[in-house]
């Protein structure tokens, strides 16, 4: 999945992003409000982290120009703002969830993870196709009942395909939603990952529809 950090403390915004990124998120980072709105037209996000005192624009007038034409994209507010009015604004403005600085970590984690799932038409946060069981919480991948361990990326690339099982997702939008921005798009390296998870997975779950993509479906 990839995020954007829009926050405007450089030392906040590198722990979270460093973090994320252990957690095996794909983070863009913007540090003031026309940056935030600059990657968020030229790229596609899943979600949202958006600080309020940014310089430039304030957060929530970025807020409300992204509302004004996507509802889609899942929106937290990490700010120091701490009155209810405030919170009551971002929410009314479109907000999917509001955090108060300071925060814990583990917190805001729990708080991504469950506006992905919501993401996917609420899907369980353990999901299965054939015998591979995917676990969207504790980030761990079964096959016939056995753990098996996979890269950040693996995994990444798995999950996204789990949630989106049985539609054929190109391979632009795998690495729109599971690298950062810095990416190669012309390397070879999702290709790689699709090769090494479908190794480790083993059966004929993942597709390769030429021309089009990639796609999760039952072994037959």
């Amino acid at each position: 999945m990839k995020l954007l950090l829009i926050e405007d403390e450089r030392d906040l915004s590198n722990a979270v992003k460093k973090g994320l990124k252990k957690k095996g998120y794909a983070v863009d980072a913007a540090y003031d409000g026309e940056e935030g709105l600059y990657l968020y037209e030229v790229n596609e996000y899943d979600l949202i982290i958006l600080d309020l005192n940014l310089p430039v624009t304030d957060g929530l007038e970025v807020l409300k120009r992204i509302r004004e034409k996507d509802f889609k994209t899942k929106i937290i507010i990490l700010s120091a703002r701490t009155s209810v009015e405030e919170r009551i604004e971002g929410i009314n403005l479109g907000a999917n969830d509001y955090m108060v600085k300071p925060f814990d970590f583990m917190e805001l984690e729990a708080r991504i993870n469950g506006l992905l799932r919501i993401d996917f038409v609420q899907k369980p946060s353990v999901q299965k196709c054939g015998n591979i069981e995917i676990n969207t919480l504790s980030k761990k991948v079964f096959v016939s009942g056995k753990e098996i361990a996979l890269a950040k990326k693996e995994y990444s690339i798995l999950e996204y395909l789990f949630g989106n099982m049985g539609n054929v997702v190109s391979s632009e939008t795998l690495i729109e939603h599971i690298w950062d921005s810095d990416a190669d798009l012309f390397s070879n390296s999702l290709k790689y990952h699709i090769h090494t998870l479908k190794k480790k997975i083993g059966g004929d779950y993942i597709k390769n529809i030429r021309g089009q993509g990639y796609v999760l479906t039952e072994e037959k």
